[in-house]
């Protein structure tokens, strides 16, 4: 049975992981990417292209057939810029596109994923990136949209941030926001 958006009030994750480092971030979307393969899920992961290539040989250095996972359409690796062009408008995220585009995936996604409970984690850059560009509100914006996914289509998310990117004073707030959109910050 494929994934359907719900109405009912569901358990969701929708993680953060502040990374001190390269190492840290590429830890962090090992981890959750392994821990949804090996449970039969499907995972989109969403991050730039350095990562991606770094993730490949360390899930399958963590016995996964990454190459079958591929092949059956259980790991989707997006481009964050190109993904971000798909839903932007004015430089904020539109809604209505990024329900549309990211609900599409996420359902195609799901067919992919083994098991009687079909399941996607999605685990992504983009929010992050937005937040480089100086775009705070956007990439705040974002989070609540990925929010909203993640509780409609009982989805996983992990989103990473670098943690040097938020400098003290006026990001307080800012970093005050985005952890409180999320159902668990860590840190790395």
């Amino acid at each position: 049975m494929p994934l359907q958006p719900r109405d009912i009030k569901i358990v969701h994750r929708h993680d953060l992981g502040f990374c001190s480092d390269d190492a840290s971030l590429l830890d962090g979307f090992t981890h959750f990417i392994g821990t949804a393969l090996k449970a039969g899920n499907a995972v989109i992961v969403v991050a730039t292209e350095s990562l991606r290539d770094s993730l490949l040989p360390r899930l399958q250095a963590n016995g996964l057939d990454v190459g079958h996972v591929i092949e059956q359409g259980r790991y989707i690796s997006l481009d964050p810029v190109e993904m971000l062009s798909t839903f932007m408008v004015n430089g904020m995220p539109d809604p209505v596109r990024f329900s549309k585009i990211t609900g599409d995936l996420i359902l195609s996604a799901a067919k992919a994923a083994n098991g009687e409970r079909r399941r996607v984690a999605a685990c992504g850059e983009c929010a992050p990136l937005l937040y480089a560009e100086g775009k705070a509100e956007a990439a705040i914006q974002l989070e609540h949209l990925w929010n909203e996914i993640a509780k409609s289509y009982d989805v996983d998310v992990f989103c990473g941030y670098p943690m040097g990117s938020f400098q003290a004073g006026s990001d307080r707030y800012i970093f005050a926001k985005i952890c409180a959109v999320h159902s668990a910050v860590h840190s790395r």
